[in-house]
């Protein structure tokens, strides 16, 4: 067992894959990211640095168990991927990992798009059970259940505007 523990949600949505980016990568995280188990809503987000769709942007997202984590845009590749770093976790997670990397890919296929959402955390020495056993019984979950809900919003927002 590494350090590094990953998960993958996908879904398709019946829109095209620059839709389902465009959409998709400007959602505000409050309205998504519930709490779930042990898992912390994101209740806020302060300080961010300008419109969410150029690398270098960042934001903090604030936790409903009183913690945080600052989130930086890498890679910006329409429409196929978009993906940012997260790092400066506190409360109870800044003890078990040192960072993480989300990455959204966008694929067409014959009745729309593929929406893969991937997570990796990045273990802090000797933690790396803890978040493996979190990411195995809690993450992988509670992205299978975000992110019906967020290709609903992308369907329905593409679905408005077409």
């Amino acid at each position: 067992m590494g350090r590094h523990a990953t998960a993958t949600s996908a879904i398709i949505v019946t829109t095209t894959p620059k839709q389902a980016f465009e959409i998709s990568a400007p959602l505000d995280p409050t309205r998504f990211y519930g709490k779930f188990g042990p898992l912390p809503a994101v209740v806020g987000v302060s300080a961010q640095s300008g419109d969410w769709d150029t690398a270098g942007r960042t934001r903090k997202l604030e936790l409903s168990d009183g913690g945080s984590v600052i989130e930086t845009i890498t890679d910006v590749v329409s429409p196929t991927l978009f993906a940012y770093d997260l790092s400066e976790f506190t409360g109870a997670f800044r003890l078990l990992v040192a960072g993480a990397r989300a990455e959204w890919t966008f694929e067409r296929t014959a009745v729309g798009t593929l929406v893969t959402w991937t997570y990796t955390f990045h273990g802090r020495p000797g933690r790396a059970w803890a978040v493996h056993a979190i990411v195995r019984m809690w993450w992988a979950r509670y992205m299978d259940r975000v992110l019906p809900m967020i290709g609903r919003e992308i369907e329905r927002t593409s679905f408005v505007t077409s």
